[in-house]
């Protein structure tokens, strides 16, 4: 990708209140392209945060992980379009029919609007999921590599702009998508970290070299004791990986 390093990391702003949010915003000011809204921020204060995080600056990646009838969905879909998010996510597990629907709608509501439609990502396989737990909870036999590419294909021939992806399936996605799909990517933890509820996961060094296109950064950076020094490290190593 061409972007600046810095705008190819995106910082998980996951907290209940507005005021934590938006103390965080402040003081990662220019050390992050983006900041994710997922459902625990989101359910807490609602669209408002969203206007509030923009309203200072920030472009916003709203973490909802739509799943649900098509119509439902679209309408999910809209609502992010008039918002001004700068990328949302669904499920690609909810087919092709919403998928392709929502995408459309998306870009109906923005042209309408005179805005630039948000980026729509398909979430794959849930970091936290495991090649076991694939199989004999979720009752998927393919191995999980295989699905996760089965579903990145599928989400791009609906049109989506990119999925969501462990950093272990980045190359995979990579080989079977092509350079321009996107791969944004969670399970990212510096050396040393703690996973967490994390499984599959990479050290931000290890994802840029992958052919990750933007990383999203949670625990490591907001509960740093110097939220903007942890970004600066992690940019850092995005930076020599990337060269």
């Amino acid at each position: 990708m061409s972007l600046d390093v810095k705008q190819r990391l995106i910082v998980a702003l996951d907290v209940d209140t507005r005021t934590e949010a938006e103390r965080l915003v402040e003081a990662l000011e220019g050390q992050a392209g983006a900041f994710k809204v997922g459902m625990q921020l989101y359910n807490s204060e609602g669209p408002e945060i969203v206007r509030s995080l923009m309203q200072r600056g920030g472009k916003v990646f709203v973490d909802l992980k739509f799943h649900d009838i098509p119509n439902t969905v679209v309408q999910a879909g809209r609502v992010m379009t008039r918002l001004g998010v700068f990328m949302y996510n669904l499920h690609v597990a909810g087919g092709q029919e919403m998928m392709r629907q929502t995408v459309a709608a998306t870009h109906e509501e923005a042209k309408a609007a005179g805005v630039n439609p948000p980026l729509v990502l398909g979430v794959t396989v849930l970091t936290s999921i495991t090649p076991q737990q694939l199989r004999e909870e979720i009752g998927v036999d393919r191995d999980l590599t295989e699905q996760v590419v089965k579903w990145a294909k599928l989400a791009q021939e609906a049109g989506l702009d990119g999925v969501v992806a462990s950093p272990q399936e980045i190359q995979a996605i990579r080989q079977a998508c092509g350079p321009e799909f996107l791969i944004v990517t969670p399970g990212v933890r510096p050396a040393g970290s703690q996973l967490n509820d994390q499984k599959r996961v990479m050290t931000p060094g290890e994802a840029i070299a992958a052919g990750a296109s933007y990383l999203v950064v949670g625990r490591p950076i907001t509960g740093a004791a110097d939220p903007a020094a942890a970004a600066q490290a992690i940019v850092q190593e995005m930076d020599k990986a990337g060269r």
